[in-house]
């Protein structure tokens, strides 16, 4: 045990890190004031990942890594022994999306990152939330063998949260490797979910494969029309709404985070059918597999009150989970190219000519929600 120690302490030696300044009358002073010898010399030991658990507890290849610490606990210098963050620039005259490769590239990255809300890929970036930039310089970082400082500490730790869930499935789904955030922030990790974690307050790894984070219970209320004003803003084609929609708040740890609402189809075209209209998950919160939890929870609502419930989206995301999911069956207008001016007549409000041009070629998802189609079964005995 001494003999191991005494390494250690050796070891820090060797990694000691000597800074200098010129001594003037404030730090003479503050050195008198607080009985500190000070001649500008200052000596330090930065935290340092031993050999051993680099090829452990680390190994050659992993997808999340973290280094985790309070604010000048060495975590940069450590990061930096994995790469040099790429510094990322921003055409003012240019809108988010206009960034990237291509749309399909920009969807999928914007994405990833829970970065879900289309009005706000169409802005430039100085004129962004915190959240949104936040995210949008995710969105163009991650790759392989990306580090990336100060993760999430610009940011509301629900937006934190949220975005750590969306990497961990970005980066799963892609097989992206020895990625790298450094963080002051410990409530990430269960959301994030790395394979290890180096703390530098310990300054020790951890192997976290087996972390999981937190279930996300959702409360479903019905709510007034009126509600509809927090989110207008947020959804991706009209801040319309039929004023007749019956309407649901998502809420979350007593929270609001999302939006549904649900009118009937005319008269005589579907018996008991129902229909979705709107669906919004606020900015902050998308990321978090709240919106598909939101849709079905619609479907569930109506169905157990013997209605037929169908919805419509043009959203990627969301019309592939219902796609792979078996509560959904798809209708006959499923993956056809949307018709603006059919939109129109859906809806039944004023789109602009410029908009539904814009929209014209949408592949639209069209399903109808019909439940767990699996019921348990009772082995004979």
């Amino acid at each position: 045990m001494v003999r191991k120690i005494n390494q250690k302490r050796l070891r820090k030696i060797e990694h000691m890190k000597t800074s200098k300044v010129t001594p003037d009358e404030i730090t003479t002073e503050i050195s008198r004031m607080f009985d500190y010898e000070f001649d500008g010399t200052t000596t330090f030991h930065p935290p340092e990942i031993s050999p051993i658990d680099r090829e452990m507890t680390m190994g050659k290849e992993w997808g999340i890594g973290v280094i985790v610490g309070p604010s000048g606990s060495g975590k940069s210098t450590l990061l930096d022994q994995f790469g040099e963050e790429q510094p990322i620039e921003w055409d003012g005259d240019k809108a988010i999306c206009s960034h990237f490769e291509n749309a399909t590239d920009a969807e999928e990255r914007l994405s990833s990152v829970g970065f879900n809300s289309i009005p706000s890929w169409m802005r430039p970036y100085h004129v962004l939330s915190n959240g949104e930039q936040f995210r949008a310089d995710l969105a163009r970082r991650i790759q392989d063998g990306a580090v990336i400082d100060e993760f999430t500490s610009v940011v509301d730790r629900n937006v934190a949260k949220s975005c750590s869930v969306a990497i961990k499935k970005y980066v799963s789904k892609k097989g992206i490797k020895n990625l790298v955030f450094a963080t002051c922030h410990y409530d990430i990790l269960e959301w994030l979910e790395p394979d290890w974690v180096y703390d530098t307050v310990s300054q020790s790894v951890e192997n976290r494969r087996l972390l999981r984070r937190p279930d996300i219970e959702v409360e479903i209320v019905p709510c007034s029309v009126n509600a509809w004003s927090m989110f207008r803003d947020h959804h991706y084609l009209s801040g319309d709404i039929n004023k007749s929609a019956r309407c649901w708040l998502a809420m979350w740890r007593g929270q609001p985070v999302g939006f549904s609402a649900v009118i009937s189809f005319p008269s005589g075209s579907v018996k008991n059918g129902y229909r979705g209209h709107r669906t919004v998950i606020l900015p902050d919160f998308q990321g978090l597999g709240i919106g598909v939890r939101l849709s079905d929870a619609m479907g569930e609502i109506y169905t157990s009150e013997g209605k037929r419930y169908f919805s419509k989206t043009a959203h990627p995301r969301l019309g592939e989970y219902r796609e792979a999911s078996p509560k959904w069956r798809p209708t006959t207008h499923n993956k056809q190219k949307r018709d603006d001016y059919e939109t129109l007549q859906e809806n039944q409000t004023k789109y602009s000519k410029e908009l539904m041009m814009r929209h014209q070629g949408r592949v639209c998802y069209a399903h109808e929600y019909v439940g767990d189609p699996t019921p348990a079964r009772i082995s004979p005995s």
